[in-house]
């Protein structure tokens, strides 16, 4: 017998974790600031969705194999260095969400200016 396997998501070209590029591309109501925060709920949902999944397979391949447990997962919230790294990187993924409520011009052009801009 075969063992289920488990695949994950590797994202898309739009914000590097998941492929809302094309969707974001469109519009669907008349306001246009109300169609980019629209989008914006989306993506992050979308991103939520992807990391919850993957921190729940690495937290309990981890348990499973006896590398970390539970407590010590927990204790984490409390390391300086780990918290500050990990507003770092909230940080670079809230620039790229912005993104979307302040991109100016064709939607439909490759190369716009705050893309370039960001790179």
């Amino acid at each position: 017998a075969t063992k289920a396997r488990m695949a994950f998501s590797v994202g898309g070209s739009g914000s590097g974790e998941v492929g809302m590029k094309n969707a974001r591309d469109m519009t669907f109501l008349k306001d246009a600031d109300l169609d980019k925060a629209v989008g914006l709920v989306f993506e992050l949902a979308a991103q939520l969705h992807v990391e919850r999944q993957r921190r729940l397979a690495l937290e309990k391949l981890m348990s499973d194999k006896g590398l970390i447990t539970a407590t010590e997962m927990e204790t984490l919230t409390d390391d300086d260095k780990f918290l500050e790294t990990a507003r770092e990187a909230l940080d670079r993924s809230l620039h790229k969400l912005m993104r979307i409520l302040s991109e100016q011009g064709d939607k439909k052009g490759p190369l716009r200016a705050e893309a370039l801009d960001a790179e």
